[in-house]
């Protein structure tokens, strides 16, 4: 079921949006080689816990371990923060949740460390780009599958891929919520049509190689199957009468 925010529950979206962005600024602004992904991982939960007294929405989410999710290289999503050293020309992929008042934002960025190649930074250009273009294509009226379009069109255009077992979704007092929204266009998945108040997580994730994926051991990293590098960015938006507004940003 679509559950559609009235204004009292987006403007604490927006505030837990914020908490969110907080984070993720801060993690680009001090990402230097040589720091692992715990330590990204800790200042995460000084924003999210000690600064505004939040909770982490992936912490024991069906048993996840991390505050964030932190993915290198070839991880797509579900990285889980450790001892991991991050060294010059990875990339990184920094999902982040938090929990304001029973709301939930949620959104990531890939950051370079240091100098990267030049594929990794058309790799996360091209994402970054795709979700630029799902957050246009979320206007009133339009459907879900119109942001899959969007998506999938520019991907493939650059030469990359589309991650398929690993979607979009609604958002609110659930961390995943109706509707679901793919980032490739599949007829038999069906479309939903978007209304104001409609609450969303757009998230590409793109493929330098091959869309196909594995789990690895750990049963959470997803990396792709190929082995080539992935990068993933995600906005919180809701759908207004005037267009879309993205939640997690500062």
């Amino acid at each position: 079921m679509i559950s559609l925010k009235s204004e009292q529950e987006l403007a604490l979206m927006r505030q837990a949006g914020r908490i969110v962005a907080e984070v993720l600024a801060r993690i680009e602004a001090e990402l230097v080689p040589g720091m692992t992904t715990a330590e990204l991982e800790a200042m995460a939960g000084q924003v999210i816990v000690d600064k505004h007294q939040a909770i982490p929405s992936f912490k024991g989410y069906r048993g996840y371990p991390g505050l964030i999710c932190a993915s290198v290289n070839e991880e797509i999503v579900h990285g889980i923060p450790g001892p991991r050293r991050l060294k010059e020309g990875d990339i990184v992929g920094v999902d982040v949740g938090a929990i304001y008042r029973g709301y939930h934002g949620d959104a990531a960025i890939t950051l370079a460390v240091g100098e990267v190649d030049e594929e990794s930074r058309r790799l996360m250009d091209a994402t970054a780009e795709a979700l630029r273009l799902a957050i246009e294509a979320a206007q009133a009226g339009n459907w879900t599958a119109d942001i899959s379009r969007a998506v999938q069109a520019h991907v493939e255009g650059q030469g990359f891929a589309v991650v398929r077992e690993y979607t979009g979704h609604g958002i609110g007092r659930k961390m995943h919520e109706d509707p679901q929204v793919l980032n490739y266009y599949e007829p038999k998945m069906g479309s939903v049509q978007l209304r104001p108040g409609m609450t969303v997580a757009l998230e590409p994730m793109v493929n330098a190689g091959d869309w196909r994926t594995r789990v690895l051991e750990d049963g959470w990293t997803v990396v792709t199957a190929d082995g080539k590098r992935s990068a993933h960015f995600e906005h919180t938006i809701v759908v207004t009468k005037d267009g879309p507004e993205v939640l997690t940003r500062l």
